[in-house]
């Protein structure tokens, strides 16, 4: 199974186009030490040759002209990716779907709930149906995007996208609306999960013994926004589970059984970012690897 990581960032990418955090700022003028990132995604193939896009991050054009194992190959139009997959319903890993808009067909997955939030927003309709498939899942139910590859979907702990809040949100929730991906090629296991608000024994179980791990690393503190000065959100208030402090992931995750573990979805005010801070050396030190653009492995 091969993984490439097309995006690392959480929502707004890095630099996002209207901050000067420290972090957008040496992004800028920096970038040996701050990488600019897009948005999150990834992509998983069985063979090399065709692929699966999990979430279809806004900044997906870019992503597919920075991939060349993602470049089209044949005849006047053609594409690698045969199938999308969608873990929630965020406007970062749904706004692309506009982009995959030119007449290629594949096949959209996600939870009924999660592709019934795209379907009720018209705007989407420019995936022609007799074009692109959808396709609903059950949670629990194993099934093959392409020959050779596998996925189960798995509720974890969350919240409906930002657009569909209202006074009925239930933070931490476990439904349909937020889910990771279990992605099997070859006897290989990688867990997918750029979105989670708590640690639980259940998702402890749920993970143990995986060759890989991609996980939420949207903010290393809870407070990571409000002491940038940029925001008065907490991490737990966004539906994710800091790195550090009481709940947090490197703590929670310790002691489960993981072969390789990956922060993605990484906020722009994550000091991790930083490349060389003591931050990002004290999560290295704990056997973790923060997630950059194009970064490529093999299961």
């Amino acid at each position: 199974m091969r993984v490439v990581i097309l995006g690392s960032a959480a929502g707004g990418g890095l630099p996002q186009w209207n901050c000067r955090c420290p972090n957008c700022s040496l992004a800028r003028s920096a970038p040996g030490r701050v990488r600019p990132r897009t948005q999150s995604s990834i992509v998983v193939s069985p063979d090399g040759a065709d692929w699966l896009l999990v979430n279809a991050s806004p900044d997906i054009r870019q992503q597919l002209s920075d991939t060349p194992v993602l470049h089209p190959r044949d005849g006047l139009r053609h594409s690698p990716i045969r199938a999308v997959l969608l873990t929630n319903g965020d406007v970062d890993h749904v706004a692309g779907l506009l982009t995959l808009r030119e007449g290629q067909p594949y096949t959209l997955y996600g939870t009924g709930n999660i592709l019934g939030s795209v379907a009720d927003n018209r705007v989407f309709d420019v995936m022609a149906a007799g074009v692109v498939a959808r396709e609903a899942l059950t949670l629990g139910t194993r099934f093959e995007p392409l020959p050779g590859l596998a996925v189960t979907l798995f509720s974890v702990p969350g919240k409906v996208p930002l657009w569909l809040e209202d006074a009925s949100l239930e933070l931490g929730a476990e439904t349909e609306s937020t889910v990771g991906a279990m992605i099997e090629a070859d006897g290989r296991r990688l867990a997918y999960i750029p979105g989670c608000a708590r640690i639980t024994d259940a998702l402890r179980a749920r993970i143990e013994g995986v060759d890989a791990l991609l996980f939420d690393g949207t903010v290393l503190h809870d407070d990571d926004m409000i002491r940038a000065g940029v925001g008065t959100k907490t991490g737990w208030r966004m539906g994710h589970v800091p790195m550090r402090g009481e709940g947090g992931s490197v703590a929670g995750l310790r002691d489960v059984a993981i072969g390789r573990r990956v922060f993605v979805h990484i906020n722009n005010t994550n000091p991790v970012l930083v490349e060389g801070s003591a931050e990002r050396a004290a999560v290295e030190a704990d056997g973790w690897t923060v997630a950059h653009d194009g970064l490529t492995f093999s299961l």
